[in-house]
């Protein structure tokens, strides 16, 4: 009996089990092979009976083990129709441990040598231990012949019954579809194992299986690595290859071997090349060393092919790498079996670095749509649902994109082939919208019955996330219970194989059908299993980089984890997974809350391409609209893609999610390998803005799919094709899909090797593309011919404005007209005609044909082709090879071609032979404003002026520009031409041929000619000279680097006298830089800017040309006596006035002499100056003598011995005084004398400076002792010469001595100035300021002595000169004098801390009668004025007055002194003082002090704090002083009854003169007061009461009082609000004052009725000379009543803002002129707008007018500017904020040099331009003596205001006010 039999001990359950499976042979074996993967079912079995072959079969299971056995019963039971009773029977008695005998199962652990191969033995040693025999060559040949014959066999029996790959077969027809297969052209970087380049893949160029080993050449790669994402079926074409190696389709291989590295990495131990094949694969029945020796010999028909080589980039144990990818990297390389071919499957990434450089890569890119329905027809055939199938697909685009993934296809059909027979059509696939949903599907079509068993599929789930956590893809019997094996051989999920480790070392393995399978369960566990908890699922979903990093970790195998969690976070899988969870959907929810809560996080960060697309993916899973809107808002506006694979699935993806967004896109693709049909993902995608591709894969198929997406795509403005393989078929396309895209602006065809005719087909879509801006053609080379086409496109293409080509550049630029939509949707050719009629009007064309290899008769082609063309901008023919006919003839045309800008001939091959052609050529174009020519540096450069009627801006300002050109004269040019002849070799014998051709274009312009850089040399120059004269007035001559010698250049001064356009000469010997210009005009402003181009000259404008002085620059030259001699011999014959300004190293004593004794010889001589020369220590004293030796001296300024200028008179000028400046010279006191001795020769010097020596204490009494003699009548100045206090003390001293000395300043503090002035006369009085001395208390006794010794010195202020109140007191008390008064100021800090009673303590020391005493304590000041002899006084009267004073006894003794030493004090002055600092001890001091001033006749107390009693005390005070003429109380802020108290003061005053009360309110008892007082003043001269709230009513009372006031003559009731009641009060009493000359009635509420009232009183106050009223509504009445007849003495007339309109201010203007008296008017703020302003007559006194803001324009100014010339004594003109333009500018500009005295005008705010602040400068430069024009805010750019600036400093544009210094010397 069969010892099963014996051991199951039950013959019936045999018997049935038999009997079953006779029934289904297929069945069986298809179990046998996946439980036996490694065994032969058919081979020796054919004979037997069905029964004995089940029972064969049977044995061959149960001798595998329990674990085997048990999980094939499970099978069993599972997918077979088993009857109830006998699948009990086999799980009771087969489905656990106790159905095994101990003798079995130990049995099963190692398999016998016959199982291991079915009809194939193994010899029991390793090949790698087998003795070495020694075969003949016939045994050798027959021994490998029989192992080839094996290997063949062994294949065949392999994959006779199935279709290859991994995957276990199902019950449906098996087909292969070939995906798509392209040639990569990237090279691999052996070092860095990756990709160098883009990895670009070919288009149109599929490779077939059989091309992938090119056999017929022996010189190709011999490793070809095959690329392709997951489930692209990358082991599926690995199998193939063996299967039709097999079947002997691929005859040329003898051997082919398949490993796996799933496998490989398992072994660590290092293996031999005959280990790999035979150990590891299929060894010989004998002899394996023979074998191999054989295969090494024929090596090169051996194909090894490695699948998953990016399986093993990661170690598989501690030590590292496995020795497999050691010998894999020999294999490559051919250390190992030299000429064996090598096939590697991957992933794409990053490769390992043992892939040789030169290996071939092959990419996979899955199925196209055709491959796809060939799929589906195959997979269906013979079947109803076949057509239900592809209709679905047609229908569904989401699916079809799926289906471009091979593994993703065949699951789509599995699931189709479940669905289709339950649903109606169209039903089935909107179950499929995800890959999720379609796993999901896939999941329960593979379940036999329907029924899909929970746990059995979490676990394995969970032993699928515990694979790819760990890295583990083959699992064995021990990691899976027997009952999960048959669950996942009966649902297809898993598959078996056998796995060799070594020789008789082999065990079945077990692995998913495919690792997105493995993925897909792994989510599903992580999702429902209670194990899982929301932040272990979360730690999951990630996205990974496609760019794979080969580090030591593992390879991360989880691709589309991610992307599943996402697709099972969608509600639509919400009842699956419930089920699964076994209905916990609270679970369910948290968890997908959880991932879409992930991917909104992910969704709001920047990431890179490859996380984008794969958020993409996992967004597009959920099917959660929210998220994918808030995916694609937050996708950045250029999103890039590079250098990583993309599908068509990805762009599908892409394109959904984009739906969802509003906002354009930019989409970029570099280096991405696309598939062929991927744009087709991309249509109707309306948000992309610019789509640009660059990769070699694109190629015709690529563009035919582009084409049809592109007119689908509504926003599209950008397209990019660059570095593609798209031919003359591919374009056809393009250029029909680009008239449908009119929204078109930019398109780029760079790189693409396209031919010319393309090229041409490419350009005649321009006039059908509206809106494009931009055609990029570059890297297409085109022949000249081809761009001599596409120069006539873009004369006659009416958008286009420039054509750019320079090498391999091919750019157009086009100027899209601004039409309407409704203008666009116009018929083509309606647009065509508008578009070149606009075009032809307006267009200007710029042509840059750069490097082009352009010759003659192209040149002309292109003149005859743009003479028919628009306007040039520019032309750029540089590079080319016109040579001197072609750049004739380029010249020549350009006057006919009207290039705006610059023609460029540069590079053309030029001769010096062909320059005077050009010369010629161009003498006749009146627009050329500067030819450069360098044939060196190989320059020709035309550039051009604009022409008059091609400019642009508004009419105003060209009419007034036409008005200014009326007053041209004709022959005056409008512009000016430069010429530069640079650096082209031009040598003497060349110029009289240049002159020639020069000489016609002398006449159109002020021509700037450029020689330098030549080699004309002496005999050139001598020569040039000759023929200047020839070429008319030029503007400027360039001769620098010539080579010119000495005498030479000295000889160019001649030119003075021959050439009357030279005004200056310029020349640095050395350094060869020689510039002879003319004139300086406004021009020259903008030499160096980019502003417009005013006319030149300002003659136009009527300026009278000033006498220009001529100047000659001479530097870096060795200035030697006979040089000087010679230069001065030249310049005799000058005409004048000539300024010589030299410079050199040193000048020496003898050269300088030299040079000053030629002085008288050369009348015509205004300046002289030496700069940057060294001079001597005795230069000074050359210089000082010079004064004298020369009358026609009047200034000599000598800095630091390095800087030296002489000043001459003109022959007119008559003599007068003259300046010495001598700073910076080391003057000690050694030289004092010897230079006054010389100064003292001068008759009359105004000024001396000598500061900034060293002169020192010692010098200083030395120059005092020397000054009598020298002649000096204004300002010595002697500042910075290191003073101390004994030079104070001695000026203080010696002033005695110095009659003429009217003033001295000295500053010994960080200032440091010394100056003392001087006067023609004798002064009796003196004034001495002495500042920051630091006096020591051992200096007051001198200083005092000093003091009482100069009777003369009647003023001295002292300012932070460190004395104390002690040592005031002292000086005080020191100075005494005979006669006379003195004045004491002292500044100091302490001044304003300094209580009153301190100051008068001071005050009462002196020794003098004190008049006057004055306290600031804001100026920190305190003035004393002292009279001598002192008067002493009564005793008995002091003791009388003292007997009334109730104070303490120091106050009682401080009075005393103070009655004594103030007897006759008639000035007490307070300013910003406290007087209730010391309760009130001040104030009552002051009240018994003015009880004892008798004489006092000035009392002020201004901006000060006094409280009510102190102001009763005061008042009581002033009460008694009846002698008061002045009091002054303004700005003071009392209360209310204290001014009652001080009101009350008044009465009895009426000596009063002088009377302010500014700022004190005044209300109705105060005021009662106040007029009570002034009925009393009858001599009161001054009333000053502004800011007093006095009202209508008060002035009434207020008038009342002034009638006695006779003797008034000023009145100023400013600010109170009086209204027209007060005016008429005041009216009334104005006649009755007849010495009024001033009155103040500004901002008081007075409208035109008061105003009529006052302007009829004010014409009886005959003498009155200051009227203001301003801010009064006076309005046109008044200002006529006032014109009848104004005062005849008026000087100032002030009406701001008094609603005055041109009819008022006109009668003004006739009413004031000729006004001999006038000096001050002001109309500010009124509107003067269409009035005229015009003095008629003469003011001789007008210094300012102010008419600010009062719309004065263009059309008012002219006759304005003329009544400036009639005021010769104006000095401020207030013109800002009105509306002044450049014609106002003009205007002005030329009254400036008329205007003697005038200092400030003021033009802020208006609307002068650049154009205007350029006339106003040439205005300045005719000589006037203006000291600042304020521009700012004008609309003049600031960089043109800092030009203007630079060149005038008068000129001011900022806010404030920045005036500039008077020179020195005025």
């Amino acid at each position: 009996m069969d010892p099963v039999d014996l051991q199951l001990g039950n013959k019936n359950l045999w018997s049935c089990l038999v009997r079953l499976l006779s029934k289904d042979p297929e069945w069986l074996n298809a179990k046998m092979k996946f439980f036996l993967p490694n065994t032969d079912v058919d081979s020796r079995n054919e004979t037997l009976d069905p029964e004995q072959r089940v029972i064969l079969q049977l044995n061959k299971l149960h001798v595998q083990g329990s674990a085997t056995w048990q999980s094939f019963i499970h099978c069993v039971c599972m997918q077979l129709e088993v009857p109830l009773e006998l699948e009990v029977l086999l799980l009771s008695t087969f489905g656990c441990d106790d159905g095994f005998t101990s003798q079995l199962g130990a049995e099963g652990k190692s398999l016998p040598e016959s199982q291991l191969h079915q009809g194939l033995k193994r010899p029991h040693q390793s090949c790698g231990s087998s003795p070495c025999r020694k075969r003949c060559r016939k045994q050798q040949l027959e021994l490998a012949k029989k192992y080839l014959q094996l290997l063949r066999t062994s294949a065949q029996q392999r994959y006779g019954s199935r279709i290859p790959g991994s995957g276990q077969p199902h019950t449906f027809h098996q087909v292969y579809v070939p995906p798509i297969l392209r040639r990569a052209t990237a090279s691999l970087d052996t070092q860095e194992g990756a990709i160098m380049g883009d990895l670009k893949v070919e288009d149109g160029t599929d490779v077939s299986i059989s091309d992938l080993f090119n056999t017929r050449v022996n010189k190709g790669p011999r490793v070809t690595v095959l690329l392709g994402k997951s489930g692209m079926g990358k082991t599926t074409l690995a199998h193939r290859l063996c299967q039709k190696w097999a079947e002997g389709h691929l005859d040329y291989f003898q051997a082919l071997f398949l490993f796996e590295f799933r496998q490989l990495n398992l072994i660590t131990r290092f293996l031999t090349p005959s280990q790999l094949l035979f150990d590891l694969y299929l060894s010989p029945e004998l002899d394996p060393d023979a074998v191999f020796q054989y295969l090494e010999k024929n090596a090169d028909q051996v194909l090894l092919i490695f699948d998953g080589l990016d399986e093993a980039l990661q170690p598989t144990g501690p030590d590292g790498p496995g020795s497999v990818l050691t010998l894999f990297s020999r294999l490559c390389h051919g250390t190992l079996l030299p000429g064996c071919r090598v096939m590697a499957t991957s992933r794409p990434g990053k490769l390992p670095a043992c892939l040789p450089a030169e290996a071939a890569m092959v990419y996979m890119l899955g199925f196209d749509g055709p491959r796809v329905e060939e799929y589906v027809n195959h997979f269906f055939s013979a079947q109803p649902s076949r057509e239900g199938a592809l209709a679905e697909l047609q229908t569904n685009g989401r699916l079809r994109s799926l289906c471009a993934v091979p593994a993703l296809c065949q699951v789509a059909c599995l699931c189709l082939h479940h669905l289709l027979p339950d649903h109606a059509p169209g039903q089935s696939v909107a179950l499929l919208p995800t890959m999720t949903q379609l796993y999901m599907q896939m999941v329960l079509a593979l379940s036999p019955r329907g029924h899909l068993p929970t746990t059995s599929l979490l676990d394995l789930g969970e032993l699928a996330l515990r694979g790819l956590e760990t890295g583990k893809v083959i699992f064995y019997a021990k990691d899976i219970a027997p009952p999960l094996i048959a669950f996942g051989a009966t649902h297809s999920l898993l598959t078996s194989f056998c796995v060799r480790t070594g020789p008789g070392h082999q065990q079945t393995g077990y692995a998913f059908t495919h690792v997105s399978l493995q993925e897909f369960l792994a989510a599903l566990y992580l999702m429902a299993s209670p194990k899982v908890d929301k932040d272990t699922l979360t730690q999951h979903v990630t996205l990974h980089s496609r760019w794979v990093q080969r580090t030591k970790a593992r390879l991360n195998l989880s691709d589309h984890l991610p992307t599943f969690l996402a697709g099972l976070a969608s509600c639509t899988c919400r009842p699956f997974l419930s089920h699964l969870a076994q209905g916990n959907e609270d679970c369910i929810d948290t968890k997908q809350a959880a991932v879409v809560q992930v991917l909104k996080k992910l969704a709001t960060r920047k990431l890179t391409g490859p996380k984008v697309v794969e958020l993409c993916h996992c967004v597009n899973e959920t099917q959660e609209p929210e998220l994918a809107s808030l995916t694609a808002q937050n996708l950045p506006y250029q999103l890039p893609f590079h250098n990583f694979p993309l599908t068509c699935t990805d762009l599908a993806t892409l394109t959904n999610i984009l739906e969802h967004r509003e906002a354009p896109i930019h989409l970029d693709f570099d280096g991405c390998p696309l598939e062929p049909h991927c744009p087709e993902a991309l249509v109707g995608c309306g948000q992309i803005e610019n789509l640009s591709f660059k990769s070699r894969k694109c190629g015709d198929a690529f563009a035919e799919a582009l084409s049809r997406s592109l007119p689908t795509m509504g926003r599209l403005q950008m397209l990019g094709l660059a570095g593609s393989k798209i031919t003359a078929r591919g374009i056809s396309h393009l250029v029909k899909a680009l008239p449908l895209c009119p929204q078109l602006e930019e398109v780029s065809f760079r790189d693409n090797q396209l031919s010319d005719q393309v090229v041409l087909n490419i350009v005649e879509v321009l006039p059908h593309l509206p809106r494009l801006r931009k055609l990029d053609l570059s890297g297409n080379s085109v022949c000249v011919s081809t761009l001599l086409c596409m120069a006539r496109v873009a004369v006659t293409c009416p958008t286009v404005r420039m054509l750019q080509a320079r090498k391999a550049d091919l750019i157009f630029l086009l100027s899209p007209p601004t039409e309407t939509t409704a203008e666009l949707q116009r018929a083509p050719d309606l647009q065509e005609s508008d578009g070149q009629r606009k075009g032809a009007q307006s267009r200007s064309l710029t042509l840059r044909l750069q490097k082009c290899q352009l010759q003659v008769h192209d040149a002309e082609t292109l003149i005859a082709l743009l003479q028919e063309g628009p306007h040039l901008e520019e032309v750029d023919l540089s590079g080319n090879q016109l040579e001197d006919e072609g750049c004739r003839l380029m010249a020549e045309a350009a006057s006919q071609l009207h290039i705006a800008r610059k023609l460029d001939l540069s590079d053309n091959g030029l001769s010096l032979a062909g320059v005077p052609c050009v010369l010629r050529a161009v003498s006749a174009c009146w627009t050329l404003a500067e030819l450069r020519i360098s044939l060196q540096h190989k320059t020709v450069v035309f550039m051009f002026a604009q022409e008059p009627q091609e400019q642009e801006g508004p009419q105003e300002r060209a009419a007034f520009l036409d008005s200014l050109t009326l007053q041209m004269h004709s022959e005056l040019p409008l512009s000016s031409r430069r010429i530069r002849l640079t650096h082209c070799g031009l040598q003497a014998k060349h110029l009289e041929q240049l002159c020639k051709a020069l000489g016609g274009s002398c006449h159109l312009g002020h021509l700037h000619l450029d020689f330098s850089g030549n080699a004309l040399g002496d005999e050139g120059a001598t020569r040039l000279a000759q023929l200047l004269p020839g070429l008319g007035a030029l503007q400027s001559l360039n001769l620098s680097e010539n080579g010119l010698s000495l005498d030479a250049v000295l000889g160019l001064a001649r030119c003075f006298s021959t050439l009357q356009w030279l005004f200056h000469l310029d020349i640095s010997f050395e350094s060869q830089h020689i510039l002879l210009r003319g004139d300086k005009t406004g021009r020259d402003i903008w030499a160096t800017g980019s502003s417009p181009d005013f006319p030149a000259g300002a003659e136009f404008l009527g300026f009278h040309r000033r006498c220009i002085p001529r100047s000659l620059r001479l530097s870096e030259c060795p200035l030697e006596p006979p040089s000087l001699t010679h230069l001065c011999a030249t310049l005799k014959e000058c005409p004048g006035p000539l300024e010589l300004q030299l410079s050199c190293e040193f000048l020496s004593d003898q050269s300088l002499k030299t040079l000053l004794d030629c002085l008288p010889r050369l009348p015509q001589l205004s300046l002289l100056q030496l700069s940057q020369t060294g001079l001597s220590p005795k230069s000074p004293f050359l210089l000082a003598n010079t004064l004298s030796l020369c009358p026609r001296v009047k200034k000599v300024d000598l800095r630091s011995l390095h800087h030296a200028t002489l000043h001459f008179r003109s022959n007119e000028e008559q003599e007068g005084v003259c300046c010495g400046r001598f700073t910076g010279c080391s003057l000690s006191q050694e030289h004092v004398e010897s230079l006054c001795r010389l100064l003292s020769k001068c008759k009359d010097l105004s000024q001396v400076d000598l500061s900034a020596n060293l002169l020192g204490d010692s010098g200083l009494r030395c120059l005092l002792e020397c000054l009598p003699q020298v002649p000096i009548s204004g300002l010595l100045d002697l500042s910075h010469n290191s003073f101390s206090q004994e030079s104070a003390l001695y000026l203080v001293e010696t002033l005695p001595s110095c009659p003429r000395v009217r003033e001295a300043t000295v500053n010994l503090g960080s200032e440091q100035s010394f100056r003392i002035h001087f006067s023609k006369e004798d002064q009796a009085r003196k004034t001495l300021r002495l500042s920051e001395c630091s006096f020591q208390p051992e200096h007051v006794s001198r200083l005092a002595t000093g003091l009482s010794q100069s009777q003369q010195l009647t003023e001295l202020t002292l300012t932070q000169c460190c004395l104390d109140q002690e040592q005031l007191a002292i000086l005080l008390s020191l100075v005494g004098r005979p006669a006379g008064l003195f004045i004491l100021r002292v500044q100091e800090r302490w001044a304003d801390r300094a209580g009153i009673l301190s100051l008068l303590e001071v005050c009462a020391q002196a020794s003098g009668s004190v008049t006057e005493i004055s306290v600031s304590k804001t100026q920190q000041q305190l003035c004393v004025q002292l009279e001598f002899p002192r008067r002493e006084e009564n005793p008995e009267a002091v003791a009388l007055r003292l007997a009334h004073c109730d104070l303490g006894t120091h106050h009682s003794l401080l009075v005393g002194q103070l009655m004594e030493t103030c007897a006759r004090l008639q000035q007490l002055s307070f300013s910003q003082v406290n007087l209730c600092e010391d309760n009130d001890a001040s104030s009552l001091l002051l009240q018994n002090l003015l009880l004892s001033l008798s004489e006092l006749k000035t009392f002020r107390l201004t901006s000060s704090c006094v409280n009510t009693e102190g102001l009763a005390h005061l008042a009581s005070g002033l009460g008694h002083c009846h002698h008061l003429e002045e009091l002054d109380l303004s700005n003071n802020q009392f209360d209310e009854e204290g001014t009652k108290v001080l009101m009350r003061a008044l009465e009895g005053k009426w000596m009063l003169k002088r009377l302010d009360l500014s700022h004190l309110l005044l209300n109705s008892s105060a005021l009662t007061l106040l007029t009570h007082g002034l009925s009393h003043m009858t001599r009161l001269q001054s009333l000053r009461l502004n800011r007093n709230s006095i009202g209508d009513v008060g002035c009434c009372h207020l008038s009342e009082a002034l009638r006695a006031a006779t003797s008034l003559e000023e009145l100023d009731l400013s600010h109170n609000q009086i209204g027209d009641a007060g005016v008429q009060h005041l009216a009334t009493i104005l006649p009755g004052l007849p010495e009024l000359r001033k009155i103040d009635l500004s901002v008081n509420s007075i409208s035109p009725a008061g105003g009529m009232q006052l302007a009829e009183s004010l014409v009886l106050c005959r003498h009155l000379q200051e009227l203001m009223l301003g801010c009064n509504a006076l309005g046109d009445p008044t200002a006529l009543g006032l014109a009848r007849e104004l005062p005849q003495h008026l000087r100032v007339l002030h009406l701001p803002f008094s609603h005055l309109g041109p009819g008022g201010a006109l009668s003004l203007t006739q009413a004031l002129d000729g006004s001999p008296h006038l000096e001050e008017i002001s109309l500010a703020e009124n509107n003067l707008a269409g009035g005229v302003l015009r003095f008629c007559k003469e003011l001789p006194l007008l210094r300012q007018i102010d008419l600010v803001s009062c719309k004065i324009d263009n059309q008012t100014i002219k006759l304005l500017t003329s009544s400036f010339t009639r005021c010769p004594a104006l000095e401020v003109i207030l013109l800002s904020w009105n509306l002044l333009g450049d014609e106002a500018a003009a205007e002005l500009a030329q009254v400036l040099p008329q205007m003697g005295r005038l200092k400030r005008v003021d033009l802020e705010k208006n609307q002068i331009t650049a154009f205007g602040a350029w006339l106003l400068a040439e205005g300045l430069a005719q000589g006037s003596s203006i000291q600042v024009i304020r521009l700012w805010n004008n609309p003049i750019p600031c960089d043109t205001a800092q030009r203007l600036k630079s060149q005038e400093p008068r000129l001011d544009f900022a806010f404030f006010d920045n005036k500039p210094q008077a020179p020195w010397g005025t």
